[in-house]
Order: C-alpha cells, then sequence, then structure tokens
C-alpha cells in the first residue's frame, strides 16, 4: 500500500515571553481530516525563537516550565545576541534552541499515540506577541 503525506498549517496569536499553548485537539482535527490510520505526524514551529514539546498541561505545570526555562535562561541578563540586533530576545533563541522546534509523533486507529496526561504543546519563547505559524506533516497510510 503506498504511503500518503498531507501537509497542513497552523496560525496562532501568540503573547510571547514563554506563552505555552496546546495545540493537541488541533493535531488531531487535521489527522481525523486526512482519513489516515497509521503513520507518523511530525509537528515544527516556524521560527528560530519558538519550540513544540509535550507536557501535562495544567496550569500549575504550565507555570513550573515557565519559571524553569527563567531560572536556566533568564531574560533580564545580557547575551551577545541583542548586541547584533538590539531586539531583547537572545533568551529567547537560547530557550528555542534547548527544546527544539519540532517533534515527531506516532498515531494509530486515526489518534495521536499520547498518554492520558500528554498534550503537545506550542511555546513562543519570543519577547513580544507574534503571529506564528506552526507545521505539521502527517505520513502514513
Amino acid at each position: 500500500m503506498k504511503m500518503k503525506v498531507e501537509t497542513k498549517f497552523l496560525k496562532l496569536k501568540t503573547s510571547g515571553n514563554t506563552d505555552i499553548i496546546d495545540i493537541t485537539s488541533e493535531i488531531q482535527h487535521f489527522l481525523s481530516e486526512s482519513g489516515l490510520e497509521e503513520g507518523t505526524v511530525t509537528v515544527s514551529a516556524i521560527g528560530s525563537t519558538a519550540s513544540v514539546t509535550t507536557c501535562e498541561f495544567e496550569p500549575g505545570l504550565v507555570k513550573d516550565l515557565k519559571a524553569l526555562f527563567e531560572e536556566l535562561i533568564p531574560a533580564n541578563r545580557h547575551y551577545c545576541h541583542d548586541e547584533a540586533w538590539h531586539d531583547g530576545n537572545g533568551h529567547s533563541h537560547l530557550r528555542a534552541s534547548l527544546v527544539g522546534p519540532s517533534k515527531t509523533f506516532i498515531f494509530s486507529d486515526g489518534k495521536l499515540c499520547l498518554g492520558t496526561w500528554q498534550q503537545i504543546i506550542f511555546i513562543d519563547f519570543d519577547a513580544r506577541p507574534r503571529q506564528r505559524k506552526i507545521v505539521f506533516q502527517f505520513s502514513g497510510r
């Protein structure tokens, strides 16, 4: 049986500053529309100050994640990148590099294979609100 590849895009308005958004339902919606039953989906943030990962998307953990990134890579310290563009987002690039721009997920029987408390999240690390674009590439049958 021939494999099918389908690409979809999602646009989001974010508030920046480690804005964390659950995108699981949007991915599942596109998967259902595709008619694919078995395969993988790669979810990729377009841009160098955003990331994709998973977590239990609940208010306490969202706060914990924001606090963790602030502890690891504080927004208020000097970064050499800021000297190049004077845009104050050196920390944003470092945070996004740490998490990474994309993840691949398995689906079976037309449903994402995720744990009960596991959601796919998009994180906008930039220092300002943004219009963002995420790409989903489904491969399967």
